[in-house]
């Protein structure tokens, strides 16, 4: 393995009885980068993370963190890496301290040193005036602030993170994501599992995983470059009836709602082509505006190759 690399797998596949959750995955993850994994729920992110941590034995391939095969050395792999999943999965009859005490011992702090550690992450993730508040009664953003101190007390090179900010508001993503970018200066590598678009642009690369299988790895710029023809948005007054319109029209890509507005994509052509689209939909009978051309972003990209398809099986297994 590479020493650049922090992650490789190679032909990893992981299937329960007839169901193929991670499909063949190849996969590079240089050291010192923040990767993104993004996709659909049950898309197989969660499978795929938890084979890298040892967790997961693979059906068939090869997977190899920090140089060490997932396969042959589980326990050494989990001594060099720290893992947030993605439900809360410490001891609620414990304090928020008790538990980084615990796993400031299991992850083997030396105890002269734990106890700063614990200071610093408690002040830094606002958890101190809740040092004595049991797990099980924090809020859903502390517990996840709560597992992330855990995770990194003994200052792993590789931060695993399955959608860490699920189901927390606005300010504790930012501020998860400001902690990851402080992390990263600091030289640890970090994996990040999401389906939330805007925390995609904050990664250095990405890569898109539907059912099962990667199917485009790049840094945000160039995934938005993969997105396809050129894309448009008009005004409609009747917003149902144009989509219902244009899912048959030829030369398109996709036709989506946006708020009040209508985003379609041509599969070849420009302002011309467009043009003539608004001006169909008004032979229509519908109250279009004029189209204006639209930047691209991850989210085309990912309803563009995707299809909106993600696989509705749990991807907790």
């Amino acid at each position: 393995m590479p020493e650049d690399l922090a992650i490789r797998t190679e032909g990893l596949t992981k299937k329960f009885g007839d169901f193929t959750a991670v499909d063949h995955v190849d996969l590079e993850v240089r050291r010192g980068e923040v990767f993104g994994f993004l996709g659909a729920n049950g898309s197989g992110k969660s499978t795929t993370i938890r084979m890298l941590c040892g967790l997961l034995a693979p059906t068939e391939g090869r997977a190899e963190v920090s140089g060490m095969d997932v396969r042959e050395h589980p326990e050494r792999i989990r001594e060099v890496i720290g893992y947030v999943a993605q439900f809360f999965y410490l001891y609620g009859d414990m304090t928020v301290r008790e538990n980084m005490e615990l796993f400031g011992g299991i992850y083997g702090v030396p105890e002269d040193e734990l106890p700063g550690r614990i200071d610093r992450w408690q002040e830094r993730l606002d958890l101190g005036q809740y040092s004595r508040v049991l797990g099980a009664d924090l809020s859903m953003g502390m517990q996840r602030r709560l597992s992330l101190a855990c995770a990194v007390l003994h200052q792993p090179r590789l931060l695993l993170l399955d959608e860490p900010t699920s189901g927390v508001d606005p300010l504790v993503r930012r501020e998860f994501f400001d902690v990851i970018g402080e992390l990263q200066d600091e030289g640890t590598t970090i994996l990040v599992t999401t389906h939330v678009m805007d925390e995609a642009e904050r990664c250095n690369r990405m890569s898109l995983m539907d059912r099962g299988r990667i199917v485009a790895v790049g840094t945000p710029a160039e995934i938005k470059e993969m997105s396809g023809g050129r894309i448009y948005s008009l005004e409609v007054r009747d917003l149902a009836k144009a989509l219902d319109l244009l899912q048959e029209r030829e030369g398109l890509r996709q036709a989506q709602p946006f708020g009040r507005q209508l985003q379609f994509q041509l599969a070849q052509g420009g302002d011309d082509e467009a043009e003539e689209i608004a001006a169909w939909l008004r032979d229509q009978g519908l109250d279009v505006d004029d189209p204006e051309p639209v930047r691209p972003t991850i989210e085309h990209t990912f309803l563009t190759l995707l299809g909106g398809s993600g696989s509705e099986e749990d991807d907790g297994q």
